[in-house]
């Protein structure tokens, strides 16, 4: 099986417009190092990668369990109950039903019907802080639809940007991507291709927040258009980033919040969240947008110099909070 690799070596250096700000260029030493890695994660995920057929012609979507959950864009299900045909690697087509949808995020499960099959599947990363800007990553899709001897085409990038339901890569996308997965090195899905713009560095993907966010009701093929109330997890806390240390002090704690509930003070500085190392106000939003109310993270603060580690209980965010 043959694959395309279409990242030229200068996007990958970094030297596309628009990528200048990332943390450094790469060394050639970092690139054949990058060129191994992807090469031994292919062949454990592509098995997973399927084709869509649409209306108007072939998407991309990735099995996530062995009883044959995928991942998908809302815009490539439409609705929920949709039997849809699915293309896997070996070119054998099956049937999928479309489940949940967010439409605000571009987010979309399917279930193939022969649930008692075990299907190839990857794994997702549920360590959506880690996902920063400068990371590594490739795009899988079955570009301008299924060929079997062709295979699914690879990509290799970078994150550009992160937002609270989003990732853009300088991974280039197609027409027939939609609905694909984008992996970390590690081979986990950190993101499902949204939307195909036409500069090379502003292709679009559904983090994987949005799914963990609303897991439940996107299985119970639920849709949901628009998180402007309760989006996510709510902490109750008002952040400073201090200087150019990108230490981040609690201003104000809101009371009757979670935060206050926790033992959370005006003056703790947040060290670490569920062991990740927290290096900018917009990183620690994101991490407790991503996760649902009712998760309880593992909080690790300072206190006049001293480090507390506290277990918090998100909650929804209030609607007088909303704005």
């Amino acid at each position: 099986m043959r694959f395309f690799l279409v990242t030229i070596l200068l996007n990958l250096c970094c030297q596309v417009q628009g990528l200048e700000n990332l943390p450094q260029r790469s060394t050639l030493a970092d690139l054949l190092k990058i060129q191994k890695t992807v090469q031994s994660q292919l062949p454990l995920v592509q098995g997973a990668v399927v084709a869509i057929q649409t209306n108007d012609g072939t998407a991309s979507g990735v099995i996530i369990t062995e009883d044959g959950l995928i991942l998908t864009a809302a815009h490539v299900a439409e609705k929920p109950g949709r039997q849809m045909r699915v293309i896997l690697q070996d070119g054998k087509r099956v049937i999928a039903t479309t489940l949940g949808l967010d439409k605000s995020a571009d987010a979309a499960l399917m279930q193939l019907n022969d649930n008692d099959l075990k299907w190839p599947f990857v794994k997702v990363s549920r360590e959506v802080v880690k996902t920063q800007a400068g990371q590594w990553c490739f795009a899988l899709g079955h570009t301008g639809g299924f060929d079997k001897d062709r295979g699914v085409v690879l990509r290799v990038g970078k994150i550009v940007k992160q937002t609270t339901n989003a990732l853009q890569s300088d991974c280039v996308l197609m027409g027939g991507d939609s609905g694909g997965p984008l992996f970390n090195l590690q081979g986990e899905v950190i993101g499902i291709h949204s939307q195909i713009w036409e500069e090379r560095d502003q292709n679009m993907h559904v983090s994987m927040a949005p799914f963990f966010r609303s897991w439940d009701d996107l299985k119970s093929s639920q849709i949901i258009h628009t998180w402007s109330t309760g989006s996510g997890g709510y902490l109750g806390v008002l952040l400073d980033s201090e200087g150019d240390t990108e230490v981040l002090k609690v201003n104000q704690v809101t009371k009757r919040t979670a935060a206050e509930l926790a033992g959370i003070q005006p003056g703790d500085i947040i060290l670490r969240l569920d062991g990740e190392t927290m290096l900018s106000v917009s990183q620690f939003q994101n991490a407790i947008r991503a996760r649902a109310a009712g998760t309880q993270i593992q909080l690790q603060i300072q206190r006049a110099g001293e480090k507390i580690d506290l277990k918090v209980l998100l909650q929804r965010l209030p609607k007088e909070d909303a704005a």
